[in-house]
């Protein structure tokens, strides 16, 4: 005992600063890819090799829309190339889904090769800033601790691996004051990854039905997000939002510890919201 309270001394603090600092990325790791619109010379060689149709076009008479889907890329860098290239970006969890999604429209030249650019759209981003006094924001939305139930609704286990990390000492999600619970009757928010198995379906309706109000869900991945590589299938209903409701959405494949507690960060806010509503609410007559 007294020779792992030495150790435990001698190695110090390990927990990261993040959010209070900026993340600590290695170099190695693949964020989510960057489009230079105006120089990206013809978007179908992307197009073509993207595995999980995020990168889509749609050619007219004139005119040609490129869609890219944030919500759908597992960061595989096949795109990368003119005009794409790979970041180390992960801070991409949005409230609204269409916020994920980038639409550009170009000219389309008489041999169908790409033109132009005339605009670039992408949808309403959230203006909320997080990350900031977060245990305070929680206590003061709660009056307590905020609970997490997470749902594996059919996924490879690479998105639980992360939140998994959530718990250790380099990230410690504890010392915001959310920790996990075993029980939906206990929580406050669900944290829902894989694309939802029609075997799972009825599991993640009767847990979110048990998670008293006001409740907040998650969706956690690419898969979680949108179905993913595994898309819609006899097997698989695709996203988290197709079987339940869904506040906030955590790209990636999969997402790293700090966008996970981006991502839950920004989904207090949306919990804040809905208490006041719950609290205004006048009271139902009884009997």
């Amino acid at each position: 005992m007294f020779k792992i309270l030495q150790k435990t001394i001698r190695t110090g603090l390990v927990t990261t600063a993040y959010p209070a600092a900026a993340a600590q990325i290695p170099g190695s790791f693949r964020g989510a890819p960057a489009f230079d619109f105006e120089q990206w010379p013809d978007a179908g060689p992307a197009a073509e090799v993207c595995p999980t149709e995020a990168i889509s076009i749609r050619d007219g008479l004139d005119s040609r829309t490129v869609i890219v889907d944030y919500g759908r890329c597992v960061y595989c860098g096949l795109c990368a190339g003119q005009g794409v290239r790979m970041t180390q970006e992960f801070e991409l969890a949005a409230r609204d889904r269409g916020s994920l999604v980038l639409t550009a429209e170009y000219e389309l030249n008489p041999d169908g090769t790409q033109g132009a650019l005339k605009t670039v759209r992408r949808g309403e981003a959230d203006a909320d800033t997080v990350g900031q006094t977060v245990r305070n924001q929680i206590h003061k939305l709660l009056g307590r601790s905020l609970s997490i139930r997470e749902v594996d609704a059919g996924s490879c286990n690479g998105c639980e691996l992360e939140i998994i990390a959530l718990n250790n000492p380099i990230y410690d999600i504890e010392r915001f004051g959310i920790h996990f619970v075993a029980s939906p009757r206990h929580a406050d928010m669900l944290l829902v990854t894989g694309p939802v198995t029609r075997n799972m379906e009825l599991a993640l309706v009767k847990t979110w039905r048990a998670t008293p109000e006001p409740k907040v869900v998650v969706a956690v991945g690419a898969c979680g997000v949108s179905g993913g590589i595994f898309g819609q299938s006899y097997a698989s209903l695709g996203g988290v939002d197709q079987v339940v409701p869904v506040d906030v959405y955590i790209p990636g494949c999969p997402p790293r510890p700090q966008a996970l507690l981006h991502g839950i960060l920004l989904a207090v806010g949306r919990l804040g919201e809905r208490l006041r509503t719950t609290l205004a609410a006048p009271a139902s007559s009884p009997g």
